[in-house]
């Protein structure tokens, strides 16, 4: 999350930093290197399929040479391998995502009209066929993911969803992913990481037709795996480290904004976090709660990392300056703690997902229990795109029914238009109808 220059440059003398990103540059930015080795493999993969796959596989993933897909038994059963506070909060999560998915797609509705006597036209929504999830299990196993890939689009109606996962260091799947992939109704599950699982599904090499979309989240290589592969097969969004912001004013309690801006820095290293205040006291205050925070926290490592070099604090001279600001940055996550939180969540449009409130905390949707997608457009993503939603997996096609007694208020302007571009057979199809009247 960078500001615009041009946007700053606007609001001059308004805002200070109280703290300013170590690393300059943009955190999402692709990496040329990442790019070559990306498209070296996806060649290699369309050419000799499933060969090249099980050689990324074994030399990426340490995979032992065993079948890819998981039977039907092991998903059913990894519930059975976890603690039960686990598995119950699984389910949960599961549950309320596909709920709030099912209320979605039921906004999602066919319509028909005819605007003039004999021309009807209208939507029908009709879901995509197949898609390919991928489930992350790498540093941090994100297991709501299937929740919000594959449980939604089985809520869109979408008839076959498979799922790919890297294995774990023994060899298996996560069992935890599994599991949240079973609850959520996957149809089938492989033990594949990584670009190698992107192509799998993409070029239809695992006992499925080629995937009509790829969604889900992940690494520098995946991102760019997607990214190569748009246009093969549709895609959810390319998504880059994730991100948090926070408007607070004096209001806010300093050591609840540092711990929901530690709780998205640790995703990684380079996730950005940013504060944008109205309070000055405010703003330091958090900035030594941070300091605090760190010192015990478990993964210091990686959030700390994170705040060092991608951290940001700023006051603003108002309101208006700080939802500027904020729209600027266009955040993924984007929470609002303030006295006047009406107020943001009417004036703010660019974000990914709003938490308004000091109970509002972005782990709430991170871990599925509010309900809403996670997968969310990042590195200024927002201010063009939401997130994954049911709308994207269904198509929204259009139709046409013209009576004979309508074609004049149709065919005329038509021949006109057509004559006007030198398109003979365009205007044929028109006056041809119109002679038959």
């Amino acid at each position: 999350m960078l500001f615009t220059p041009s946007v700053l440059a606007a609001h001059d003398g308004s805002f200070q930093f109280i703290k300013t990103p170590a690393v300059t540059a943009v955190a999402a930015q692709r990496d040329p290197a990442v790019a070559a080795t990306v498209s070296s493999m996806l060649l290699d993969i369309e050419n000799r399929g499933l060969d090249a796959v099980r050689d990324y596989a074994a030399k990426l993933d340490r995979w032992d040479g065993s079948d890819f897909e998981l039977t039907s038994e092991a998903i059913a059963s990894s519930g059975s391998r976890l603690a039960p506070d686990l598995r119950a909060a699984i389910e949960l999560g599961g549950e309320r995502t596909r709920a709030f998915a099912t209320e979605q797609r039921s906004r999602l509705t066919d319509f028909e009209t005819e605007y003039l006597p004999g021309v009807i036209t209208g939507v029908k929504y009709v879901p995509v066929a197949r898609v390919g999830a991928y489930l992350p299990a790498g540093r941090f196993p994100l297991t709501a993911s299937a929740f919000m890939t594959v449980g939604v689009a089985k809520a869109s109606g979408v008839d076959t969803v498979i799922a790919c996962t890297p294995p774990q260091p023994n060899g298996g799947a996560n069992d935890a992913v599994v599991y949240a992939a079973h609850v959520s109704g996957v149809d089938r599950v492989f033990t594949i990481g990584g670009v190698q699982a992107l192509a799998s599904m993409a070029f239809g090499l695992l006992g499925e037709l080629p995937v009509d979309m790829l969604v889900g989240a992940g690494n520098a290589f995946v991102a760019e795996a997607k990214r190569q592969l748009f246009g093969v097969t549709s895609i959810d969004l390319l998504a880059g480290p994730s991100e948090v912001a926070v408007i607070a004013d004096e209001t806010a309690d300093p050591e609840i904004v540092a711990a929901d801006l530690l709780g998205q820095a640790e995703h990684g290293p380079n996730s950005p976090a940013a504060l944008i205040t109205t309070s000055l006291e405010l703003a330091h205050a958090v900035n030594a709660a941070i300091d605090r925070q760190l010192e015990t926290l478990e993964t210091v490592a990686i959030a700390g990392a994170a705040w060092r070099d991608y951290g940001s604090i700023v006051v603003a001279s108002s309101r208006e300056v700080a939802a500027a600001l904020m729209d600027d940055l266009a955040p993924e996550h984007l929470e609002v703690i303030t006295a006047d939180d009406d107020w943001y969540h009417a004036t703010l449009r660019n974000y990914g997902s709003l938490f308004i409130g000091p109970w509002s905390t972005v782990a709430y949707s991170d871990k599925g229990m509010a309900g809403t997608n996670h997968v969310l457009p990042t590195a200024g993503g927002a201010k063009h795109s939401a997130g994954l939603s049911p709308s994207r997996f269904v198509k929204p096609l259009t139709y046409q029914r013209i009576s004979k007694e309508a074609t004049p208020h149709l065919a005329h302007a038509v021949q006109v238009i057509s004559d006007s571009e030198g398109m003979a057979a365009h205007s044929a199809t028109a006056t041809m109808r119109l002679d038959r009247l």
